[in-house]
């Protein structure tokens, strides 16, 4: 098999499946908006208060990053978070989110036109595209569906530049920086991408050895700024947090999550320090993630299938498809495999990296991270429809039975997208598990910190912001009215008199602001405290001080005027 992949991708065609991914994104994004769903993930609240906190804060730049979530998603929030009330309503993810969505939609759908037929890949993109778990992701802040645009261009690039190596030069050069564009996107994504780069530049680079090419300046230059990335986030966390490995031992870091929130040393999670019991709940939560009903096994087992159907394939020599493409080369075909690389990377991270995953279906019957399972929604989708034309290829002679599986196979797949929308995708029932155990500090504190800013709209409140982001938005406030923990020395000097830096505090029990209250209670006294019906390890008890000379609101009766103690 030799000569480059022609694909006759026509406009029609890019347009067709443009409108109808917009449509379905258009239609999740109202969903979302009328049932006030943009914020239910704890994280997608935290990953707006980063990115806003870059500009709006005592100490605005680079340094309020953080030191464990990689920064490219809150540099991309940053500039849409500046627009207050699409910060407020939590609005601002939706663009970039929904731009990922089409992006990535359109990118599935021409790596599988490489080498399928238009109704084989019609239906693996429709495996893909009408996802609910997705379609409900991209209206948040969640970073998934930005990855997931950089998993599926990284590898549909690797493919249209191996191809362009025999073929065109000046193409050649054009896509080789392309992708080491998306490739350092991914470094700054998620830190699946770091181990996505590393292979993706160990093929490249064995490809180009082969050729000889290896050390030509431009595959060099290019080396050196896709190894730059990794690079620099560690130089960042040595030099903002005085660790280089912060991100991964830090306080904030998926290790100290999971030392604090475990209720067994031994065990702190199924798949801990076993990698197989690891795998089988990834591979279970992406296909509870890919279909309803169970049905995800049967796609999982038809993407296997496709798999071999399709190295199988590749390695016929001069083998033709039926449709406008000739057949890539076996080595072009490999690329495709790095769709499954979340497999063994979360097998790995699962049981030795501190990241669990909780399954309503198996133990503990209960709701964590099932989002990561989204990861290999885009290997299932592919190698589906690579399964998809193995069975329409055997139909080919047969127009009425070959039909009549492509009209069956349509209609599962949307039975398949009703019934998860009436059971309630898995991702949406786990960002209201999620806020539902955030949801009583989220009303009360809001509410009492709303009524005490309206009362002094200058004042300044000492809180922390880590744990409850989205408190300072909803009452009203930014976060230059507050002395929060991403602060530093103003935190640290607030730390030292409360009363002397702010006119409000809320302090949560057992925090740094609780215990510097209780050392230096001079000037404070109690308006309100509250008590969390859910008393989990974030569940504190919560005390709101407010100065001696604070304008209590006339309205409603003071709390009583306890001093601190």
């Amino acid at each position: 098999m030799s000569g480059p992949v022609t694909i006759r991708l026509t406009l029609g065609e890019q347009l067709a499946v443009l409108a109808v991914t917009l449509v379905a994104s258009a239609v999740a994004v109202a969903w979302s908006w009328t049932h006030a769903a943009f914020l239910l993930y704890g994280d997608a609240e935290a990953h707006i208060h980063i990115a806003r906190r870059l500009f709006d804060s005592h100490r605005p730049g680079i340094t309020q990053l953080g030191s464990v979530w990689l920064p490219l998603p809150h540099l991309v929030l940053a500039p849409l978070l500046m627009i207050d009330p699409w910060w407020r309503s939590g609005f601002a993810p939706v663009i970039p989110s929904a731009a990922c969505y089409l992006v990535a939609c359109m990118g599935l759908y021409r790596l599988a036109r490489f080498w399928l037929t238009p109704p084989s890949a019609l239906l693996g993109l429709a495996l893909f595209a009408t996802n609910p778990n997705l379609l409900y992701l991209q209206t948040t802040a969640m970073t998934e569906p930005l990855f997931l645009a950089e998993l599926i261009w990284t590898v549909l690039l690797l493919v249209d530049w191996h191809q362009s190596l025999s073929a065109n030069s000046k193409r050649e050069g054009r896509l080789l920086w392309i992708l080491i564009a998306v490739q350092v996107a991914a470094v700054y994504t998620r830190y699946d991408g770091w181990i996505l780069a590393f292979l993706a530049w160990c093929g490249m680079a064995t490809c180009l050895f082969r050729r000889g090419r290896l050390f030509r300046t431009n595959f060099i230059l290019a080396s050196v700024i896709l190894l730059a990335a990794p690079v620099t986030w560690v130089v960042y966390n040595q030099v903002v947090f005085g660790d280089w490995l912060d991100f991964m031992r830090g306080p904030y870091s998926a290790r100290a999550i999971e030392a604090r929130t475990s209720a067994s040393a031994v065990d702190p999670h199924p798949g801990w320090h076993n990698p197989w019991v690891a795998l089988l709940y990834f591979l279970k939560a992406a296909e509870m993630d890919v279909a309803a009903f169970g049905w995800g096994e049967a796609i999982a087992l038809l993407a296997a299938i496709g798999t071999g159907w399709g190295a199988l394939q590749a390695m016929r020599p001069g083998a033709q498809s039926d449709g406008f493409i000739t057949r890539s080369s076996k080595q072009t075909w490999l690329w495709t495999l790095l769709l499954w690389l979340p497999l063994p990377f979360y097998a790995y991270s699962v049981s030795y990296g501190s990241v669990p995953i909780f399954l309503p279906s198996w133990k503990p019957f209960s709701w964590y991270n099932t989002r990561y399972g989204m990861e290999l929604v885009p290997a299932l989708a592919l190698f589906f429809g690579f399964a998809m034309d193995f069975l329409l290829g055997l139909l080919k002679h047969r127009r009425a039975l070959h039909l009549a599986l492509m009209v069956t196979v349509a209609l599962l797949l949307a039975a398949n997208c009703l019934f998860m929308l009436r059971q309630g995708p898995l991702t949406l029932i786990e960002a209201q598990k999620n806020t539902e155990a955030r949801g009583y500090y989220n009303h009360v504190l809001t509410e009492a910190l709303g009524t005490v800013h309206a009362a002094d709209p200058g004042g300044i409140v000492l809180m922390d912001t880590s744990n409850y982001p989205s408190l300072v938005p909803h009452a009203g406030l930014t976060y230059r009215q507050t002395i929060n923990e991403s602060d530093k020395e103003f935190y640290w000097a607030a730390l030292g008199a409360p009363a002397a830096h702010a006119d409000m505090v809320l302090a949560f029990a057992g925090s740094d602001i609780d215990k510097a209250v209780h050392a230096h209670p001079e000037h404070l006294r109690v308006y309100q405290t509250f008590h969390s019906p859910n008393q989990g390890w974030d569940q504190l008890d919560a005390t709101l001080y407010v100065s001696d000379t604070f304008p209590l609101p006339a309205s409603l009766p003071a709390a009583p005027a306890t001093p601190a103690r």
